[in-house]
């Protein structure tokens, strides 16, 4: 799907060299990848004191468990 967007190309410049993306359409594509990402991390934050914690349950028995 085609899409024009107006994009301030020295930021494109600085993302394709510092991520040493070949193109513009991969630095934006990485760019969006890793924005969706952190907002994802962000909204586990407002987990934070809601989840329930054993302190009986051991973690590396499940590992064992095949």
């Amino acid at each position: 799907m085609a899409t024009n967007l107006a994009l301030d190309d020295e930021l494109i410049e600085q993302a394709k060299e510092v991520g040493n993306h070949p193109t513009k359409k991969e630095a934006v594509t990485v760019a969006l990848q890793e924005y969706i990402r952190n907002k994802g991390q962000k909204d586990i934050l407002k987990l934070f004191g809601k989840v329930e914690f054993d302190p009986k349950y051991d973690y590396k028995k499940q590992r064992k468990v095949k």
